[in-house]
Order: structure tokens, then sequence, then C-alpha cells
């Protein structure tokens, strides 16, 4: 898990450096999570730490979108060359892409320039960008689940996962549609400077803090039905006593029902297990309190209902690559909101 908190604290800090890519067709939703979520955080002396910057494949001036108004871009795309982070958001008019898997030679100057080493990241459509470039070949990707049996047939060396949010692989990370591009963004900024500064510029925002890249993509019953019990008092019963020990058949009783029938709606709601998602709640607080208090290995454990730091330690290993150790040492300190 690479970081850039360490930079925040030194005298030539400067901010890394998220270049969006806008291609005719767009949409003005996905094209505007970027510069919401990356433009917010803040180190301690108030600098900020991205710098987003939108460019186009063309010199600067006017790019199509999927609503009836064009958007001005500022930059050409010399400003790629300059990109810590390139982000392509999804568009409706990538022609030569969709039909047969290939770059316009327009598009495939432009991506010529980026460096070497850059982080790459694609929201929904924008994936067949980095695919079409090479950037995927045998390496696991997503994108929105209505579109991924003709991504995986134009790009059969990917490994393509339709039943997942986003994915993060290293140096390439893919979204799917719309929404998911907000959770792969906040994932990004968790990753650079750690699970306090993308909690709060999602109050900002105003969306649920962390959705694992590995829920379901699609949901049968997003919206429960009015007539049938769900488990929103069963997750919040949780939620306020994380550092016990909680038994499914617990949770169960707060909703009243069985164990099966219990399982089957949790499913269906959260698009996880409750036991991932109880695993997922735990480490997000395990997360919080090695950032923002001075608690030990083993009381962040018992707080965060792991029981042990050994157990504590194998589930941040697990969903994070990391030790506790090192995680609080990498982001402890340093950035604000």
């Amino acid at each position: 898990m690479d970081a850039l908190t360490p930079g925040a604290l030194t005298e030539d800090f400067r901010p890394h450096r998220v270049v969006v890519l806008a291609l005719d067709g767009l949409l003005p939703f996905e094209l505007g999570i970027p510069h919401r979520i990356f433009g917010r955080p803040k180190d301690e002396r108030g600098r900020p730490l991205y710098e987003v910057v939108t460019c186009s494949v063309r010199p600067p001036g006017p790019v199509r979108t999927d609503a009836d108004f064009a958007v001005h871009v500022p930059n050409g795309p010399e400003a790629l060359a300059e990109a810590d982070t390139v982000i392509v958001p999804a568009s409706y008019e990538l022609g030569p892409l969709f039909e047969e898997g290939r770059l316009t030679g327009e598009l495939a100057a432009a991506l010529a320039r980026i460096r070497p080493g850059t982080r790459l990241a694609s929201i929904c459509t924008g994936v067949y960008v980095l695919a079409a470039a090479g950037y995927l070949d045998g390496r696991p990707a997503t994108t929105h689940w209505a579109d991924a049996e003709r991504f995986q047939r134009l790009f059969p060396k990917i490994e393509v996962d339709a039943d997942v949010l986003f994915i993060d692989d290293g140096d390439v990370l893919t979204s799917a549609g719309v929404a998911a591009g907000i959770d792969l963004c906040l994932h990004m900024v968790r990753r650079d400077f750690g699970t306090a500064v993308a909690n709060d510029v999602a109050r900002r925002t105003v969306v649920p803090p962390h959705r694992d890249g590995g829920q379901a993509q699609y949901i049968h019953r997003p919206v429960p039905d009015p007539q049938l019990a769900t488990t929103t008092a069963a997750r919040a019963w949780a939620l306020s006593r994380l550092h016990e020990p909680i038994q499914l058949r617990d949770m169960a009783e707060q909703e009243a029902m069985s164990v099966r029938t219990f399982t089957r709606r949790f499913r269906e709601e959260a698009g996880v297990s409750p036991g991932q998602w109880l695993t997922q709640q735990r480490v997000e607080r395990a997360r919080h309190l090695l950032e923002t208090t001075d608690l030990s290995i083993d009381q962040v454990a018992r707080a965060a209902g792991f029981g042990t730091a050994q157990s504590m330690r194998q589930h941040l290993q697990q969903a994070l690559g990391v030790t506790p150790t090192a995680y609080r040492r990498t982001f402890r300190a340093g950035v604000r909101t």
C-alpha cells in the first residue's frame, strides 16, 4: 500500500496531481466526481493535498457531454505528462473502442504522454480506454455490470469481474458505473492519506464513508419493499457494540427473524453477508482508532471487536496489506480536511 502522507510534512511538498481526461460523450456527473472528492483534503497547514485538473485530447475548448450542454476544458493532452494519477470517466461516444476495442490515433497520441509509473483509474466505460491502451492485459478489471459482457468479448486477456464496485490492482484501478466512481475515489484518498481524511470527505459529500470494493454491484432489492422488514436496526445495533462478540443469531433477533431469513435479507440489502459486513466495520473502526488515538495495539484490537492483536493483524493484513503498526506510522498525523 503506497502512501503520500510523509511528503505532506516536508518543505518540498507539492500536491498530488490528478488529471481527469474528458472525452466527447462524457457524463457530467462522473466528470465532477474527482474534483469533488480530491478537491477537499488539506494538510495541517491548510495546503491542498491534491491538485485536480481536467484535460482533453485536443487543444483547450468545448467537449460534448451526453446532456444538452458542452463543457469547456481548459487543458490539452500535454497535461497528462504532468499527472501523478490519471482518471478516465465514462463516455458514450467511444466509437472504435466500443466496436473494435481500438484507440483512435488522437486518443493514442494523448495517452502516450503519460509517464511510466503514473497511477491510472477509470470510472464505468472509461475502462475501455485503459484496456485498448494495453494497461489491463492479464489483470483484473471491472466496469458497469450491463456492459461487462461486451467488454470481456472485446478484451479477452482481461479478467473481468462484473460483481464488484471497484478493483484496486495497485497502479491501475477500475470501477463500476456512476456512484461506484465515488467509492473508487474515496478509496484512493483512503489509500493515500488514511481513513480519517477519506471519512471527512465522505461526510462533506454526504455519501457512505466506505463501501468495500468487493461489495456486489447489482443488488436485486436495492430499495426494500416497505411491506417487508429490513435489517437496518440490526446493523445500527451491531455498530453500537462492535467491541463485543456478536453472533449472527444476535443480529437476527434484533429483527425478529430466523437466522436463515435474516441472512438472505441482509445480503439482498447490503450486498455482502453479515459476517463480511461485520469484518468490514471492524476494520474501519480499527483504522480510525489507529489514526486518531494513542491506544495500544491490544486496546485497539479489543475496541474494534477483534479480541486480540493477532486477530486484528491478520484482518488488516488481508484487507489493507499492512500491519497495524505500519498503518499507524503511515497515517497517524499530518493531514486535515
